[in-house]
């Protein structure tokens, strides 16, 4: 039987972005990657925008894994859901931790040896199946050039991250002789559904740039 489909590409084992350690910053530089995304605002716990958003991503999601599969013959575990964080003011991720002020996209990688047009052709798969995701035609392909980030590896609740950044923000990234650039970016390892808050496993990445001397 063909190697292809025996084994899967995992992003989690592969890539260098879904490595993280928990108790620690590392810094790390990323390759650019192609992201299926969503953009939406509000609190993620009560915004009918957010639980759009997941429904229109994983079904494209899984026809994109499902035609890389039987077209290309190279399979993968689709990877974990991903999200982008801002706010006007960053004390709402930290001491405010205030929602209800939060912007957000939703992302979910697509391998890079899939095009836009392996997109389109799976929006299509979606869509003839019938009753299609309200936000399925929000989906776009686009690339994030992160580059330089800090990273590390949050164990609990979403809740008690904000001692966390307020150390990555006022303190790690400072004394590094580094600055903030890009948006606060969240991997999510864990089943938000079937995983209690205490046991949640979440990578926080910010990226940033160094500061001239």
């Amino acid at each position: 039987m063909d190697a292809a489909f025996t084994t899967k590409d995992d992003v989690k084992k592969s890539l260098p972005g879904y490595r993280a350690r928990h108790g620690r910053f590392d810094i790390v530089t990323l390759p650019p990657a192609q992201y299926l995304i969503v953009d939406g605002q509000g609190d993620p716990n009560t915004s009918p925008e957010w639980t759009a958003a997941i429904e229109a991503l994983y079904p494209l999601a899984y026809a994109l894994k499902f035609a890389s599969k039987t077209e290309r013959q190279r399979d993968y575990v689709v990877p974990p859901l991903e999200a982008l964080w801002w706010a006007d003011d960053m004390q709402s991720f930290t001491a405010a931790r205030d929602k209800s002020r939060w912007s957000w996209t939703a992302l979910s990688l697509v391998p890079e040896w899939l095009t836009a047009g392996d997109v389109d052709a799976a929006r299509t798969t979606v869509l003839a199946k019938g009753a299609p995701p309200p936000a399925l035609g929000r989906v776009r392909l686009e690339t994030l050039e992160e580059g330089l980030c800090v990273q590390t590896l949050h164990l609990g609740s979403f809740d008690d991250e904000g001692p966390v950044l307020a150390a990555l923000h006022d303190e790690f990234i400072p004394q590094h002789g580094l600055r903030m650039t890009g948006r606060h970016h969240e991997v999510y390892f864990s089943d938000l559904r079937r995983v209690e808050p205490a046991k949640l496993r979440t990578l926080l990445r910010q990226p940033v740039e160094r500061v001239e001397p």
